[in-house]
């Protein structure tokens, strides 16, 4: 088994992120540090990497399609800035390197219009939305293959509203409505426009849902090569074994996100990964060339000990020790 972080910690140094990132885990990712700010969050974050699309913050939250703010601005400066930092810190970096970014539809859940209602709401806004995305993460991918030319990038897309989405969850702008739910093939289609721009930009795309109803089914469909989510959440069922079985990797949140009591330990925590495995039909050696083994959702609300201590946790379990 390999290991890897899902993406946010706590506090605000990113370069000491960056460096615990490098050298603790074999499939290293770019750090997420929320307490920075709204422009280091999922969400400011990801807008920064659209193509052709603007946004700007208001009080409710942010917009897009209503030209390019001060805040959208930064958070692409924050962005650019933590790259650079990271190219210096990881010069001599060999093997994948993982940038995260939310998918299309969490995007279109929590995002606004210029008339105050959410994207979700709009069918072309929400198309527009996910084709500005798709063309951002292939020049995001490029970029990172220019700064780490011995790298195989991966992009994993978090759709933690996708859920939501597809079952009528999302409220609306007034909250008192839901919004209608999203059907199979237009998920599908707006998944697939991303994965197919990571793909064509020479990257791995990966998908992570934190959530205990995984559309396991369509986001294989959609062509993503892993699905990464919460183990304490899931429960088996045939859409995992036949993913496996086709080839999709396991991304297991294994490792607790937020510091737990009492700490678990490897020994434990591999049993729970290989007891999942088992239960699909499938044993230790066949099954460790396809898992990812990583904390169970990002690590901004655990303390800066825990979320140490889960990376180290993490590479003990992926290395079965």
């Amino acid at each position: 088994m390999r290991a890897t972080g899902v993406g946010s910690v706590p506090g605000e140094d990113f370069r000491e992120w960056a460096k615990v990132s490098l050298g603790q885990v074999d499939l290293p990712f770019v750090p997420e540090l929320p307490e920075r700010g709204v422009h280091a969050q999922m969400i400011g974050r990801s807008l920064a990497m659209l193509e052709g699309l603007d946004a700007d913050l208001q009080p409710a939250g942010w917009r897009v399609g209503v030209g390019t703010g001060r805040d959208h601005r930064r958070a692409r400066s924050l962005l650019a800035q933590d790259l650079d930092a990271l190219e210096e810190l990881g010069q001599e970096h060999e093997g994948p390197l993982k940038q995260q970014v939310a998918g299309p539809w969490t995007l279109a859940a929590t995002t606004e219009l210029a008339r105050g209602e959410k994207v979700l709401a709009d069918h072309g806004a929400r198309r527009d939305l996910a084709e500005s995305l798709a063309a951002g993460l292939a020049a995001q991918v490029h970029d990172l293959r220019r700064r780490f030319p011995r790298s195989e990038i991966v992009v994993q897309v978090d759709e933690p509203s996708l859920p939501a989405v597809l079952d009528a969850g999302i409220p609306t702008a007034s909250g008192f409505g839901r919004h209608r739910t999203v059907h199979p093939p237009e998920a599908d289609a707006h998944l697939r426009l991303v994965t197919d721009a990571i793909r064509a930009a020479g990257a791995k795309p990966v998908v992570h849902v934190c959530a205990s109803d995984v559309p396991v089914a369509l986001l294989r469909g959609a062509g993503f090569a892993a699905v990464g989510f919460d183990l304490a959440l899931a429960r088996p069922a045939d859409a995992w074994a036949e993913a496996f079985e086709a080839g999709t990797e396991l991304w297991i949140g294994a490792v607790p996100s937020t510091d737990p009591s009492p700490v678990p330990t490897s020994s434990v925590l591999i049993g729970r990964v290989d007891s999942f495995l088992a239960r699909l039909g499938f044993d230790e050696e066949r099954a460790d060339p396809q898992v990812v083994v990583s904390p169970s959702c990002g690590l901004a609300g655990a303390t800066a000990a825990w979320a140490r201590q889960a990376l180290a946790l993490t590479a003990n379990v992926g290395a079965r020790h």
